[in-house]
């Protein structure tokens, strides 16, 4: 059979041949490359993930988890009112099926390939990455419920955690934690986007909209991301009363100094 080399493959001891769902075939070699080494320059990155941003860094980027495009997201919703007209035991549905498999195999690839660029860079750009410690299964779990208990705002949990998957929150992770060995820390994400960077106060208020932070005791302002970001490269987790979770005093760096970080 032949195949195309995708990539430079180092030795490896064995190889698994796979179809997956949209009907296309791989061959992956079992070789594991070895970590990124750290650049040694001692600067650290906070990582603020979330849906509109799919990762905000403390130093100001703002990065976005491709999808699919305008077009393939309309031929995807027609695909799917198409598959409910079908008939189940028909050719046309599995025809149906597989189109939209095909869509979402390209969605899959484009942000697997983002989170392994975006993964390298960052590890081999910084020493130290900060990540929120984040329960991904547990918020991405069904609100559907039960026949007794059913659940509220179902279909709004679903359109979040199909987003929250979307974004690549786990991947991104996961694969920084393979090639960055030992340099991931998950800080608590508790107020870290009511927390002002700059001066260190915490109040809800200071969260203006998704994407606007203005203090409201030293007026400082930024994207919100980006503010939360830097909190969490500081490695802040504070209480709803301004304190650390010891209830140690709140350390309040200048913002030239997160910056340089």
């Amino acid at each position: 059979m032949r195949f195309r080399w995708s990539r430079t493959v180092p030795p490896a001891r064995s190889f698994r041949v796979k179809l997956d769902r949209a009907g296309r075939w791989h061959v992956a070699f079992a070789a594991i490359p070895g970590p990124i080494k750290a650049p040694g320059t001692g600067r650290i990155v906070g990582i603020d993930r979330g849906i509109a941003v799919s990762a905000a860094l403390s130093t100001g980027e703002l990065l976005t988890c491709p999808r699919l495009s305008p077009g393939r997201q309309r031929r995807m919703k027609r695909l799917q009112r198409k598959l409910v007209r079908v008939r189940r035991d028909g050719n046309r549905r599995a025809a149906v099926k597989h189109a939209i498999a095909r869509l979402k195999a390209r969605e899959a690839d484009a942000r697997k390939d983002w989170v392994e660029k975006l993964s390298t860079d960052l590890a081999s750009r910084f020493d130290v990455i900060r990540v929120e410690d984040l329960r991904i299964t547990g918020m991405t779990r069904s609100g559907k419920g039960t026949l007794a208990k059913p659940g509220r705002n179902v279909r709004a949990k679903a359109m979040l955690n199909r987003e929250i998957l979307a974004s690549g929150w786990g991947i991104l992770v996961k694969r920084l934690e393979q090639k960055a060995p030992g340099r991931i820390e998950k800080i608590n994400p508790s107020f870290t986007s009511q927390r002002c960077s700059w001066c260190g106060h915490v109040a809800s208020e200071n969260r203006k909209s998704q994407a606007v932070f203005a203090c409201t005791a030293c007026r400082y302002s930024c994207n919100a991301d980006v503010n939360a970001a830097r909190n969490i490269a500081a490695g802040h987790a504070v209480t709803a009363r301004g304190g650390p979770p010891l209830g140690r005093p709140v350390n309040r760096e200048s913002q030239s100094a997160l910056l340089s970080a």
